[in-house]
């Protein structure tokens, strides 16, 4: 899902940035999963922990 769709998920479209915003600011990404969101054109966006954990992360639920 993008930070977009979280932001109608929640009513709250146009939020996509406070979403994002949200994201960066957990400090807990192992048990609240940001790494699964996404940007609008399906690439990996960013993360606080670092795109290639994000990418390790993302293969990792593949499996």
């Amino acid at each position: 899902r993008s930070y977009g769709q979280i932001a109608n998920t929640i009513s709250k479209p146009g939020a996509a940035r406070a979403v994002g915003s949200a994201c960066g600011a957990n400090p807990i990404i192992l048990i609240i999963p940001c790494h699964r969101v996404l940007a609008a054109d399906g690439s990996l966006g960013g993360f606080s922990a670092g795109l290639d954990l994000k990418r390790r992360l993302l293969a990792a639920d593949k499996l």
